[in-house]
């Protein structure tokens, strides 16, 4: 009989490798592109940490690796894993954590706890999102839970300046400051004395950012374009369409133009602007689908436009299925067309719908993912928002707040 054989480890000799010469290559490029400031974290030596981190741009995670010895496994979602080639050498050569956006993964929590017995340093942003507004979104309290389980020091790290620098609704980013620093150390003797509650309460103090302030001057020739894949309501019209160029940005049904200025405040051309920064609208808007019955809209759609629909294969690829087709978000359902086939896409039947990056929309459907791409000025997160306006409706909680982000 043949022996049964070791499992497989997790940690590989080359994600150290790999790890100190993207350092020397990243580092400065940071710096040069984002202007940020890392303080290394000194106090680290040789023990691996859990880091829970804020997510403000697509790069924070070579920010945390700037600031920390050795390889770090980052908790990534599926999207990065079902690009093919690409993504297989990923896996390679950094091993990411892949888990599934907006679902309760638990082979991921596995993963996480096999990591973690393995003597690695595992990073997480608990929020599972950018921010859009800011502000940092919001974050399931679940996160006590599985850093108890691992028993590792807590190490909160906090990027500061990044919406500033890039906004996730932005392509470009801006002339200005940044800093990434741990915040604090939650040793597990301290954690081991407080319930879960008291541990997530601290967790989101720690890495709570609001930037909708004046805190230093962002400069670029296109501040407001594409701030449309944010922002769907406005205060004059409610649902609406945006346009943006440069530094303006169009509501196309009243025609009142907002500038965006370097200092991130919002001033109305001609008019006195409601909202002085994005944040704020970005709060009336949430605020403005709360007070919206869904259920009145099943008959016409609150929104109709073109987009490429994608299937995902997870942890493998994305099959095209259409260019060019039409959806339809309905106050109860998605609908799309293509190969002269209608796809209802009833919000019940629906287990999640997420946005990832800047603007695409994944749909979890039955035993299928869809993948929706369209133009730089789409919104998916007007999808998100009445997907979970639905939800909290038709399950008896009017007054739930939480929009999906």
């Amino acid at each position: 009989m043949k022996k049964k054989g070791k499992a497989t480890k997790w940690m590989k000799f080359r994600h150290k490798v790999v790890r100190n010469i993207a350092y020397w290559i990243i580092a400065p490029y940071s710096r040069w592109k984002y202007g940020i400031k890392v303080q290394k974290f000194r106090e680290q030596e040789d023990r691996p940490y859990l880091v829970l981190m804020n997510h403000q741009t697509a790069f924070d995670q070579f920010f945390v690796g700037m600031a920390f010895r050795g390889p770090i496994y980052y908790l990534a979602s599926e999207d990065l894993f079902s690009n093919g080639f690409v993504s297989k050498l990923i896996q390679y050569l950094v091993a990411p954590i892949p888990i599934k956006k907006q679902t309760t993964d638990l082979k991921a929590i596995i993963n996480c706890i096999k990591v973690a017995k393995e003597g690695g340093t595992i990073a997480i942003a608990p929020e599972g999102n950018r921010t859009y507004s800011g502000r940092t979104e919001y974050m399931s309290d679940s996160i006590a839970n599985l850093a108890r389980k691992m028993g590792m020091p807590i190490a909160l790290y906090r990027i500061e300046g990044g919406y500033g620098v890039h906004p996730r609704w932005s392509d470009v980013v801006r002339k200005g400051k940044m800093r990434g620093y741990v915040f604090r150390v939650i040793q597990p003797e301290e954690y081991k004395s407080l319930s879960n509650e008291e541990l997530f309460a601290l967790i989101k103090e720690g890495l709570y950012v609001d930037e909708a302030v004046c805190d230093g001057e962002y400069r670029h020739t296109k501040l407001a374009e594409y701030l449309e894949r944010a922002i769907y309501v406005c205060p004059y019209c409610g649902l609406s369409e945006f346009e943006s160029h440069r530094d303006r940005m169009r509501c196309k049904k009243c025609n009142r133009e907002v500038r965006y200025l370097p200092t991130k405040e919002l001033e109305g051309i001609g008019f006195d602007s409601p909202y002085r920064f994005v944040a704020e609208w970005y709060d009336a808007q949430a605020d403005f689908v709360n007070e919206l019955n869904v259920l009145e809209y099943t008959d016409k759609p609150l929104y109709s436009e073109r987009v490429d629909l994608y299937e995902v294969i997870p942890y493998k690829k994305k099959n095209l299925l259409s260019e060019n087709i039409n959806i339809a978000l309905y106050g109860d359902r998605m609908e799309w067309t293509f190969s002269d086939e209608k796809k209802v896409c009833p919000f019940d039947e629906t287990a999640a719908i997420a946005v990832l990056g800047r603007n695409k929309l994944n749909v979890y459907l039955g035993d299928k993912i869809y993948q929706i791409k369209s133009g730089k000025r789409f919104n998916a997160l007007k999808y998100v928002h009445i997907y979970h306006r639905y939800k909290n409706i038709v399950k008896g909680d009017q007054d739930g707040k939480f929009l999906g982000l």
